[in-house]
């Protein structure tokens, strides 16, 4: 199953009161105001049509795309990320098609009935390896760390050779911050998976997953090359977080242009996945996640004195803000476009 990449923190901003937006508007330079809407911002909710004009939007910024790429002279090209916590579907990372029961109840979120039945298989001597995987994927949906470290690191103990312990253990490590274990743990996954030893964990993600803890780590050259693994594998799906990742890795050795780049990478392909998401709530994240890429390839386009480019950007995004229905953030994106004046 594959799994989605954790994000790291971000800095949030803390909204400005009226009177300190009237100030920035007449005082403060483009330049140093055209920064990401923090992607932790809440959405205002509209309903009620959103979900037909959204697709209309997606069109207009699908043009706004092709524009950018027309002024600066080459063609369309064909993640300091937010660390949230763990979802259910990057826990569930092992075969359990023999433990159908603790499946339902991990869908389910049925924590305490999936430690209570695998503490019972345990306690009857009846544990292997992915016994031990699992209940501490539980204990890390329950936030109890010490017990899940325990149990990843029984599973270990057990079976050296199953990837999946190393994996799981990685993305609690990462948790505790402990990025050097983190990475070693993935680098043995990664060994596992890459030979054949353990065919459930994806080199997509491994590969994605390294190069998340390389950013983490400022590894900018090292995280570059694992996102660029990571996409030059044909199994799974493209996550367009691995381009916008990347993206923040050139940003960080001032290799703008293929920043930029990637962040055009990152919208196309949320273009072409988000009609197959099924709520309201996906096409809202994966939408404010399209509108924050563009408004941060509108900063390096304004650095690298491309306004026109910078201006598309910022127009793209705010048709994203506005089929959101998001106030504040139109309020946002308009001021910096006058500023472009």
């Amino acid at each position: 199953m594959q799994k989605k990449s954790p994000k790291k923190p971000i800095k949030k901003v803390a909204k400005k009161s009226a009177s300190a937006k009237k100030q920035v508007k007449r005082s403060v330079p483009v330049k140093q105001i055209l920064k990401p809407v923090p992607a932790a911002q809440p959405v205002k909710q509209h309903r009620g049509g959103w979900s037909a004009s959204i697709y209309i939007y997606w069109f207009i910024i699908l043009f706004f795309i092709a524009a950018t790429f027309y002024i600066l002279g080459r063609a369309r090209p064909t993640y300091a990320p937010n660390k949230a916590p763990l979802s259910e579907e990057e826990l569930q990372t092992s075969d359990v098609s023999d433990m159908n029961s603790v499946q339902q109840n991990l869908s389910d979120g049925n924590i305490d009935g999936v430690i209570a039945e695998l503490t019972s298989m345990i306690d009857a001597g009846n544990a292997v390896a992915q016994t031990y995987v699992l209940r501490g994927e539980a204990y890390m949906q329950y936030g109890d760390y010490a017990k899940a470290l325990s149990d990843f690191e029984s599973a270990i103990n057990m079976d050296s050779q199953y990837a999946v312990a190393y994996y799981d253990r990685a993305l609690l490590n990462m948790r505790l911050e402990d990025y050097s274990g983190a990475l070693n743990d993935i680098n043995n996954a990664l060994a596992l998976a890459a030979n054949g030893t353990d065919t459930v964990l994806s080199l997509r993600d491994l590969y994605a997953k390294r190069g998340q803890i390389n950013l983490w780590l400022k590894n900018w050259e090292g995280a570059i090359a694992d996102y660029t693994n990571s996409l030059a594998r044909p199994e799974g799906t493209v996550n367009p977080d691995v381009y916008a990742e990347r993206a923040e890795a050139y940003t960080a050795i001032g290799d703008y242009d293929s920043a930029i780049n990637d962040y055009s990478s990152a919208v196309r392909v949320i273009s072409e996945q988000i009609q197959a998401l099924t709520t309201v709530e996906e096409r809202e994240r994966v939408s404010t996640n399209a509108m924050n890429y563009f408004e941060k390839s509108a900063a390096l386009n304004l650095t690298l004195g491309n306004n026109d480019v910078a201006r598309s950007d910022l127009e793209s995004a705010l048709t994203i803000a506005s089929a959101l229905n998001n106030a504040d953030i139109i309020e946002h994106l308009q001021l910096l476009l006058n500023q472009l004046d």
